[in-house]
């Protein structure tokens, strides 16, 4: 396709007087005018780190808005935290990143800080999960709480042995409050083979006692290595997770005692680079996806819808620039019906999309 020698002057000017990243955002798709597409902006325009990656929202309260996300120079740095801002309920501006946890430990030695993790239970705190470790096979699970939307956080509390929180994705709350939180581990087998396996893990106290469950593998898929699932509700027990491999196409596995055992994994239909993805029950029994829709690369971006959580449909392409990296989604619905999106942009920043589920329209994958 010819690009336009009108559209290529803008770019090169915008390049010359706004600088690189600005000159992406103007180079990428206008996806602005897709039916259900509310609004789509930067949380931040600049911060005192160059680098930021997996984001995460909540609602702590009606119509209030958090996200987090790790920064710093680059992902592993020691100098990496995790930061969070908030939307302001009146103005629906977001407030400047503050750093609200790193990974400094007792004897001075700071370690790089990983994927945080919002969660707002139906009683109690909004929850803050993080990890924090040289790197996700030796990391470690933490947990902060606040009773102010966010504002302030109580001291960090470190996870049982062998419990890590939600890895990327947001637990869920099952009907008997337990908190069900969709996990991963990552670990060596063997000189140059890490094994990835998806776990899940259970709280019926906000966090202070737990256990956990790692669902099989079919014995002719074996090399199915799957990460950082999501958890969806299809009926009164029967749950379904999916997300992250790196076999090119997004795994699923399911439940029919509410989590208490799941099926073994296997391939679902849509394609993934290995790259995060994050999916969501919307409040009509409907599903939501975002995610990389390619088996390489980390752009397009997009958000597809299903009935059964098999069979899914295009609503949305919230990004689609070849090259580029548009990453790590998180997805919820808040108590206005209105869903929320976050995700990374290009490493240098976290981009928020509103969108109206009623208006969403399917397109061909």
């Amino acid at each position: 396709m010819l690009i336009p020698h009108h559209r290529i002057v803008r770019w090169l000017l915008v390049l010359l007087t706004c600088g690189w990243g600005y000159f992406l955002s103007s180079m990428a798709a206008d996806t602005s005018s897709q039916p259900g597409m509310v609004l789509s902006e930067f949380i931040y325009e600049s911060a005192p780190f160059p680098s930021c990656h997996a984001s995460t929202l909540a609602e702590p309260a009606k119509g209030e808005l958090v996200a987090a996300w790790f920064g710093g120079t680059h992902e592993k740095h020691p100098d990496v935290g995790i930061w969070v801002s908030h939307r302001d309920r009146e103005t629906k501006h977001w407030t400047t990143p503050v750093e609200v946890a790193n990974g400094v430990q007792p004897d001075g030695t700071r370690y790089p800080c990983w994927n945080p993790v919002l969660f707002q239970p139906t009683h109690g705190p909004l929850m803050l999960f993080y990890k924090v470790g040289p790197d996700p096979k030796t990391w470690w699970g933490m947990l902060r709480i606040s009773s102010d939307q966010g504002r302030t956080w109580s001291e960090a509390r470190k996870l049982p042995y062998g419990i890590l929180g939600p890895i990327k994705n947001k637990p869920v709350q099952l009907a008997n409050g337990d908190i069900l939180c969709p996990t991963s581990i990552e670990y060596d087998n063997g000189p140059g083979r890490i094994e990835w396996r998806v776990v899940f893990e259970r709280t019926s106290d906000l966090g202070v006692s737990w256990s956990k469950v790692i669902p099989p593998v079919k014995a002719d898929d074996s090399e199915l290595n799957a990460i950082q699932p999501s958890i969806l509700f299809h009926g009164r027990n029967k749950l379904q997770a999916l997300g992250r491999t790196r076999g090119g196409r997004i795994f699923e596995t399911w439940s029919d005692d509410a989590g208490k055992s799941w099926s073994a994994l296997e391939y679902g239909n849509l394609p993934n680079p290995n790259s995060g993805t994050d999916a969501l029950t919307l409040k009509n029994g409907d599903h939501l996806m975002i995610y990389n829709h390619t088996p390489k690369g980390r752009s397009p971006l997009n958000l597809a819808r299903s009935k059964d959580g098999k069979h899914w449909k295009t609503v949305l392409v919230l990004e689609d620039s070849p090259g580029l990296e548009f990453s790590y989604p998180a997805i919820i619905q808040t108590a206005d019906g209105l869903v929320h999106l976050s995700y990374t942009w290009h490493r240098e920043r976290i981009r928020h999309a509103v969108i109206n589920p009623r208006r969403l329209v399917e397109k061909e994958n």
